[in-house]
């Protein structure tokens, strides 16, 4: 009776054991899962129309040498008049040089010019006229939103924001026109366009 009873505590000993063994495993199975990977960070996009920071700039001379302005190399260009247009895909640089026996001024240029801004426009929606500062000097800078030329391929256009800035010296005017897309970012290239203005004569 003895020996039955022994028997029967050593198994009891044995599967408290092995139950503790279990319970190990199972313990340390939970301390060895790895944690869940992170999801992919979402790739940047930019919208339509940003002018990439690796975009070079280079000096132009407008026509009758009045001036330099720096433009972006590689755009296409085009002759109107006095006037040159650098574009690329939807972003353009309009560069002109006119006689102008004065300064204008946000008064003169709110009452003579938006007008004809407005009716050769399509889609034109004011902005505003303002006075600002650059580094060949004070300039008349006009906003305004514009529905773009069509695509020539898909007969497609968009709504251009457009900055447009008159710049003045001894009966001469430099005009800077610059659109692109709206809620492109392009206020970086378009500050370093109208700060590079050099007067010649």
């Amino acid at each position: 009776m003895i020996h039955v009873g022994g028997a029967v505590v050593l198994v009891a000993a044995l599967a408290a054991c092995g139950g503790g063994n279990g319970q190990s495993v199972a313990a340390s199975g939970r301390t060895a899962a790895r944690a869940p990977s992170p999801p992919p960070t979402p790739k940047e996009t930019n919208p339509p129309g940003d002018i990439p920071d690796s975009q070079v700039f280079v000096p132009f001379t407008a026509a009758g040498g009045l001036f330099t302005v720096k433009v972006p190399e590689g755009w296409a260009r085009s002759q109107n008049g006095s006037a040159t247009a650098f574009t690329d895909k939807l972003n353009t640089v309009r560069v002109e040089a006119r006689p102008a026996a004065g300064a204008p001024t946000v008064t003169s240029v709110r009452a003579t010019e938006l007008p004809q801004i407005r009716s050769s426009s399509p889609g034109f929606t004011p902005g505003d006229v303002t006075l600002v500062q650059r580094k060949a000097g004070p300039v008349v800078r006009i906003t305004y939103r514009a529905q773009s030329p069509a695509n020539p391929v898909t007969g497609k256009t968009t709504q251009d924001a457009v900055e447009r800035y008159e710049f003045w010296k001894a009966g001469n005017e430099a005009i800077l026109t610059l659109s692109g897309p709206v809620g492109a970012d392009n206020v970086d290239p378009w500050r370093t366009i109208t700060d590079s203005l050099r007067w010649l004569r």
